[in-house]
């Protein structure tokens, strides 16, 4: 992503052998996971995007060997740290530059029979949010799967202390940004041309929204 992320988002700390590491990522890849293997294809090519540090693709390829993951990453230090964690992984390419706050990418990209964004959304603003949706909707195959992982407001409302702290943070270092609504982040994927599948609570009151192409 080009929009330069707030303090609060600049969890990842060098691990050694470049790779760097995100507590967060480390607390949430299991559960998301988990998630995974009741939506996600047996087989296909999976497209990751805004990867990170690169810890969840290892976890997800060691767990889903049947499918030929791509990471992405528009930062070349992410990049390093996302091909050091996956080095010895079959099913998993090389990290690539992708913004995907940019128009176009998704016919690039098209053909994915899965696309994970994992933590990222309330860290972009309402029109690059609608433009990544509706990107990575176009990245799908008939059938394929996108699934949506991280924190929402439900309904218009913050539900926990902790939602409302973070969400003031984000606020306050770039107003463009902030938690993204529930119900209007489904409406775009609807109006994509995708079919919601499942909203399922996940750990520390985030949410994952499941969608499908037609």
């Amino acid at each position: 992503m080009t929009r330069r992320l707030p303090p609060t988002a600049s969890v990842a700390e060098p691990a050694g052998d470049g790779r760097l590491f995100a507590p967060a990522a480390e607390r949430n890849a299991q559960a998301i996971a988990d998630l995974l293997a009741e939506v996600a294809p047996a087989t296909g090519r999976a497209l990751e995007l805004a990867s990170g540090t690169g810890q969840h693709v290892a976890v997800f390829a060691e767990r889903f060997p049947g499918l030929r993951w791509q990471p992405t990453e528009i930062a070349p230090e992410r990049r390093a740290s996302i091909d050091a964690y996956a080095g010895g992984l079959a099913n998993v390419a090389p990290a690539v530059a992708l913004d995907a706050c940019a128009p176009g990418w998704g016919a690039h990209w098209g053909g994915q029979d899965l696309v994970v964004l994992v933590n990222l959304l309330h860290l972009m603003s309402e029109p690059e949010a609608a433009v990544v949706l509706g990107e990575a909707a176009q990245a799908l195959a008939p059938g394929g799967v996108f699934v949506i992982y991280g924190p929402f407001k439900r309904g218009g409302n913050l539900t926990s202390p902790g939602d409302e702290a973070f969400h003031a943070s984000l606020v306050e270092s770039d107003p463009a940004i902030g938690y993204k609504d529930d119900f209007d982040t489904m409406d775009l994927l609807q109006g994509a041309g995708l079919e919601m599948a499942q909203v399922v609570e996940m750990p520390a009151n985030n949410l994952a929204l499941v969608a499908r192409k037609v």
